[in-house]
């Protein structure tokens, strides 16, 4: 039987424990330093709080040290995960090779971070003789290249990213924040340069595109495509979103969760959810009222157009209708969505450029905006961003998790055994003769596990039990039956790390940051890009601006009519040459110049 697991992100304990009621078999959180998203770091106590909480269902937390880390901060990066290892982490995911010998012998596993650029069939097996137990796979691997890497591989458990925003470039092998604006990717410090506007301009100067998001990607959504990436051999689906508040974490979990589900009852002899509990929801998950910027399957089907959002990097949201008739102070929709006070919306104007409002009042399908958007025509399409009546189902609990649980009472020589899940619990006491069928009193006492994290799917009697067993004793069997079942059935793995089996050719892609870290490597050069800079590209990208264009060369496009190389034009002048790589279909992205 395989396990599948959701993995949901954390951006603090909040976030995670919602993550695990919503659906969730692990959550991933950053820790106080040395995460991807280095705003968002974690306590320890915090961690461990969350370890507790998850551990109740068997679901599992792990720890993001996906950063690369410099000389200066080893000692602190060895404490840390001295720290992590004692409160229960399930596993850390790692960028920075030199962290490893840190790791040797630990009570958690050691994942790859999406971070180590893991695209191939060989860096997959590289890393599992490391002593990696599972690789996070680049977000650009179509269904068929993640099959392909674990019929090679197929000792290795691969993760895979279902649901949101999209990083333009492979992952740890972007730059472009560090050139530009001296905050690393790499130090989860990115300044979002993929989603800046940019001018194309070709060899002679000639604009071909003016000031539009080329580089800025729609947002993931493979809830329709669970079933590809377990047939391919995944067995971890993970939802981006570390930054996202907490009602992003729950609608998008529950979404994933209820899918994930329904392919499991289809196909309940071959796999099994990674955690216990059933979730029950006090609202219906639903993708498109939460943030999105539009949704892409982007290259799990191969190459396909319109994975971009040229138009703005900021969330669209849904679909609400056309607007109708404008009046001065207000507008009707045509269509079937209802509204409410402060709903966000916007709209593509005549310019190509995103207006945002929101709705000061609703009365039916007619909207008063505080003020009233210059741009909006009759006929246009509506978007809403901001969904004030989902919101506020979502900010107030919504969702309750339990794991159903059949109770088993017999009699025993010297008393009585209440069990249930494989545990059993006995209670030394005299056996006293019912004067009548105790059995309704007994099922009804043992029922009542109230607001613990089990409820009760039967109470299994024996036919010929004619004990009678005083309420009061009912109670304490109950409760120490729940104090036995919540201890944690964990199952500690111990990190292995091996000898760095060999790398054809190193360089600044290798993010060499720290002396622990060359010495894996066999070098004694410290060639991270944030150190020395490089002179290859500052992006590697699967999006290529020429084929959203419509000029493709290999796959039959238009003939382009401009002068190559293209460059992409910052606002401020900065020029950033584009190299087109048919032979490998993807897009380099190089330093900018003047």
């Amino acid at each position: 039987m395989t396990a599948l697991e959701l993995l949901a992100p954390a951006k603090n304990l909040a976030c995670g424990i919602a993550a695990i009621d919503h659906g969730a078999d692990a959550v991933y959180i950053g820790a106080p330093k040395f995460g991807a998203r280095a705003a968002v770091g974690n306590s320890i106590d915090d961690i461990r709080q969350l370890c507790d909480y998850a551990h109740q269902f068997g679901a599992k937390i792990y720890v993001t040290l996906n950063t690369i880390v410099y000389d200066h901060e080893l000692d602190e990066a060895q404490k840390l995960i001295d720290q992590l290892a004692g409160i229960g982490v399930d596993a850390i995911l790692v960028q920075d090779m030199g962290l490893l010998q840190f790791m040797n012998g630990k009570p958690f596993e050691i994942h790859a971070s999406t971070q180590t650029d893991n695209r191939t069939a060989d860096k997959v097996r590289w890393l599992k003789q490391v002593g990696f137990s599972r690789a996070v796979l680049a977000r650009e691997l179509s269904a068929e290249e993640i099959a392909e890497i674990h019929r090679e591989v197929p000792d290795i458990e691969l993760e895979v990213f279902v649901h949101g925003a999209l990083c333009v470039s492979y992952s740890g092998i972007c730059y472009a924040s560090q050139h530009s604006f001296q905050r690393s990717a790499n130090r989860g410090e990115c300044a979002q340069f993929c989603r800046m506007r940019f001018s194309l301009v070709d060899a002679d100067g000639e604009e071909i595109e003016h000031e539009r998001y080329l580089l800025s990607l729609k947002d993931m959504n493979q809830s329709d495509n669970l079933d590809k990436l377990i047939e391919a051999g995944a067995v971890s689906f993970k939802i981006e979103g570390r930054l996202k508040d907490v009602t992003y974490v729950k609608n998008v979990t529950a979404a994933y969760s209820e899918r994930l589900n329904a392919y499991i009852r289809k196909h309940a002899d071959q796999y099994c959810r990674a955690s216990k509990g059933r979730c029950e929801y006090t609202f219906t998950p639903n993708l498109n009222r939460t943030f999105n910027r539009g949704y892409t399957t982007y290259f799990m089907n191969g190459r396909q157009p319109n994975i971009a959002s040229f138009d703005t990097p900021k969330a669209v949201g849904e679909f609400v209708g056309k607007v109708k008739e404008i009046r001065h102070d207000s507008f009707n929709v045509a269509g079937t969505a209802s509204f409410a006070n402060g709903d966000g919306l916007c709209f593509l104007n005549q310019d190509r450029q995103f207006e945002g409002f929101r709705a000061n009042r609703v009365v039916g399908n007619r909207i008063y905006p505080f003020k009233m958007p210059a741009g909006l025509r009759p006929g246009m399409s509506l978007y809403r961003n901001n969904d004030q009546e989902f919101e506020r189902i979502l900010s107030k609990p919504s969702a309750t998790r339990k794991i159903p649980v059949s109770i088993a009472l017999r009699a025993v020589a010297d008393g009585f055994e209440l069990s249930a899940e494989g545990v059993t619990v006995h209670f030394a006491a005299e056996h006293q003769i019912a004067q009548k069928s105790p059995r309704e009193n007994l099922v009804r006492q043992l029922s009542k596990l109230g607001d613990t994290i089990y409820e009760c799917q039967e109470v299994n009697v024996p036919d010929d039990f004619n004990y009678f067993i005083p309420n009061s004793q009912l109670t304490d069997m109950r409760r120490q039956l729940v104090e036995a079942l919540v201890q944690p059935q964990r199952q500690v793995k111990q990190a292995k790390v091996g000898a760095n089996p060999g790398v054809d050719k190193l360089s600044y892609q290798n993010n060499i940051s720290n002396r622990q870290s060359a010495a894996f490597y066999c070098t004694d050069e410290l060639s991270a890009y944030e150190l020395k800079g490089g002179d290859g590209p500052i992006m590697q990208c699967r999006h290529c601006i020429r084929y959203s264009l419509g000029y493709c060369v290999k796959r039959g496009g238009k003939r382009p009519t401009w002068h190559e190389p293209l460059s992409l034009v910052l606002g401020d002048g900065r020029r950033f040459r584009l190299e087109f790589d048919c032979q490998h279909c993807q897009m380099n992205v190089y330093a900018s110049t003047r």
